[in-house]
């Protein structure tokens, strides 16, 4: 029996080194020279939504502050131009036609009150609308109410309003005695008188929105007596806004 050669395959030099391909795994991430690549994911990806949102609140807001910014110098500007004065009132006249003690401890009452109404302007006009209120009190108790007539008061223009009032104080009794004791002690009666008015200021040719403007006034007289005029001794009035 022959014996056959053993044949032995010889390396090829020119024949390259095959080198392992890296696995094609989905969702591998690369390795990172400073370590483990699970240790260092990718970024999620933005939401879109959060980024629209957040545009829309930047844009309201500047769209707010230039809005104020616009009103405020625009307020600004007709200061300037107008120079706005708040108007003046006085109690001219007050005389008593009803003031009565009825037997069910109640007192009835009826004022004429006259009033002049000062508008010291010179470029703006007030409107006197409709909605007003105008009471006298005595200490915490209400004694008559009535209302301002509507009306248009021009540029520089003195207004004088004649106004009825009347009304019914439950309880009275005690407000009769205090009454008595204050005149025979100091000589005099404090009362009070409140104005609610609603107003439109004009500008020009511009006529703004309603506002509504409170008057106090603190109005000393000698007595209380009906179908008399009451002397008044002093009378002081507060004219401001109301916010």
């Amino acid at each position: 029996m022959s014996n056959h050669p053993k044949v032995h395959p010889l390396h090829d030099p020119e024949a390259r080194s095959a080198r392992p391909s890296a696995p094609l795994v989905s969702g591998a991430y690369p390795r990172s020279e400073q370590g483990d690549p699970a240790k260092y994911p990718l970024a999620p990806p933005r939401k879109r939504g959060r980024s629209c949102c957040c545009r829309c609140v930047c844009c309201t807001l500047c769209l707010l502050f230039l809005l104020v910014v616009a009103v405020g110098a625009t307020i600004g500007a007709l200061y300037l131009v107008y120079k706005p004065k708040l108007p003046d009132y006085s109690i001219d006249r007050l005389q008593l036609t009803l003031f009565a003690l009825n037997q069910d401890s109640s007192l009835s009452t009826a004022f004429n009150v006259t009033i002049t109404a000062k508008n010291s302007n010179e470029k703006i006009g007030i409107y006197y609308e409709d909605g007003s209120e105008i009471t006298v009190w005595y200490k915490e108790a209400k004694l008559s109410q009535g209302s301002l007539p509507k009306f248009y008061q021009g540029h520089e223009n003195s207004t004088v309003i004649y106004v009825e009032m009347s009304g019914q104080a439950k309880n009275a009794t005690g407000i009769m005695t205090t009454l008595q004791e204050q005149q025979q002690t100091t000589g005099n009666i404090p009362l009070r008188i409140n104005v609610n008015q609603p107003v439109r200021i004009k500008f020009g040719m511009l006529k703004l929105m309603e506002v509504r403007f409170l008057v106090r006034c603190d109005v000393f007289v000698d007595s209380l007596a009906a179908n008399n005029v009451i002397k008044i001794q002093s009378s002081s009035c507060k004219f401001r806004p109301r916010l």
